[in-house]
This record gives C-alpha cells, structure tokens and sequence, in this order.
C-alpha cells in the first residue's frame, strides 16, 4: 500500500514526465549515499523509514 508520501512522489515523476529512475540517479548525485530502486519503492510502500538526507534530497529534487 502506497504511503502519502508515496503518493506525492509518484505524481511528481508523473507530472514531470520522469520515471523512477531518473529520481534515484538524481538523489545519489544529490547525497553522494547509496540509493537504488528498491529502496525508493520501499519508501514509497512504507516498508522503511527513509534516511533524512534522502527524504530531503527527494522533496528537494521534486520541489515538494
């Protein structure tokens, strides 16, 4: 089940034009930390609580 943030996220790429992808190559560039797709799928499922950094650089990225 998708996590409001979730939810935030996946519009934001939708309304972009971007996919899953091009976030997580643009918050490794951002954080300089490990970050792959699965993690990005798990914060957007709410199975993990993501690192702060990363949460920021996702808001940041998205503008949200």
């Amino acid at each position: 089940m998708m996590t409001d943030f979730g939810k935030v996220i996946k519009i934001a790429l939708v309304n972009r034009g971007e996919k899953q992808a091009w976030l997580v190559d643009r918050v490794k560039e951002k954080t300089g930390l490990y970050f792959d797709a699965s993690y990005l799928t798990k914060i957007i499922n709410g199975k993990i609580n993501a690192a702060p950094q990363i949460t920021a650089a996702i808001k940041e990225i998205l503008n949200i």
